[in-house]
């Protein structure tokens, strides 16, 4: 009886199986519609070769609980361009969409969907065009690709984004896009689409002159490497939340943690920074790229591995794998 109860309840079962190299599921049953079949072929694969997930399901018409399940009796199955890259055979119901369809589809509007856009402007403003035309709800400006430019060049770049869609848009500013206060209030004025500023320089100056000029025009976003760490300072700079790496592996301790800061909890804020935050910088400090691969390792670290990094980036090694595993298995919420 309580299988016959878990089987009704759940579209299937399967656990992730690697054999040379290769990704499978292999499958303990499907359900479909009243019946419940044993040992069905493996639908989902996974290549190891270019380190990339090839196959990305979800469940998008039956409310099952878990996305990664594929029944027979599903009305749709969207799958994302990329993910399907190097897979041979395609089950002809499966629907595939760019990336940020499937975005779009698996959030099914119960959560705002925000694509990138970046590189020079000619390509940013395709980009920005193809997110609103697939039901994105805003875009975040990635910084020019290669050059520095002036400010005069920057605030062109921006206001030829924002003149070519609707939707709403957030800049991030850092590396080839850091913008200061003046040509931030100029674009202001001219895009009423232009909602949001997201940090990820750490100039507390700029910050503060930035606030202090736009003030409530703007939603500030802290967009820091391990931004927990410039929580609490930023908080009183009007930055009222941040992008949490840790939220990827740790989402419970990044939500407790989130909530500490928006509380000025000082105590709690201390607490998550000593056991956690500060041991995982000390890892994250270790080599140039961690930022990016410790996040893929504290994935594998729980199970949910993405792959390795791609060059030019480099993996943990095996040892700082160890303690990061261990740092994260040790980790209560705040």
């Amino acid at each position: 009886p309580e299988l016959a109860a878990f089987q009704a309840r759940f579209a299937g079962a399967a656990q992730l199986h690697q054999v040379r190299g290769q990704y499978h599921w292999e499958v303990a049953f499907w359900r479909a519609g009243d019946a419940v079949h044993g040992s069905q072929t493996l639908p989902l694969r996974f290549s190891a070769a270019d380190h990339r997930l090839t196959v990305s399901g979800g469940t998008f018409e039956s409310e099952i609980g878990e996305a990664g399940l594929l029944a027979p009796d599903e009305g749709r199955v969207i799958v994302s361009r990329d993910a399907m890259l190097h897979e041979r055979v395609l089950p002809p119901a499966w629907q595939v969409v760019d990336n940020n369809e499937a975005a779009v589809a698996a959030a099914k509007g119960r959560t705002p969907v925000l694509a990138g856009a970046g590189y020079g402007t000619a390509i940013a403003v395709e980009m920005a065009r193809a997110t609103e035309k697939a039901g994105a709800d805003g875009i975040l400006l990635m910084p020019p690709y290669l050059m520095k430019p002036s400010q005069e060049g920057l605030v062109a770049h921006i206001d030829a984004v924002c003149k070519a869609t609707g939707k709403a848009v957030i800049v991030y500013n850092r590396d080839n896009g850091v913008i200061d206060e003046n040509s931030l209030a100029r674009l202001c004025e001219k895009n009423a689409n232009l909602i949001g500023f997201k940090d990820g320089v750490g100039d507390i100056e700029l910050m503060m002159r930035v606030y202090a000029r736009m003030g409530d025009r703007l939603t500030y976003i802290g967009g820091l490497p391990t931004a927990e760490t410039f929580a609490l300072p930023y908080l009183e700079m009007g930055v009222t939340t941040y992008s949490s790496a840790i939220f990827n592996f740790l989402p419970q301790w990044a939500l407790a943690f989130y909530d500490a800061v928006r509380a000025k909890d000082r105590t709690k804020v201390l607490k998550g920074m000593k056991e956690f935050v500060l041991p995982y910088i000390a890892i994250r400090n270790e080599n140039k790229g961690y930022a990016v691969s410790i996040v893929k390792a504290g994935l594998k670290a729980i199970g949910r591995p993405a792959g390795p990094v791609r060059p030019p980036l480099t993996d943990l090694t095996d040892d700082q794998f160890a303690r990061l595993k261990k740092l994260i298995a040790t980790a209560t919420p705040v």
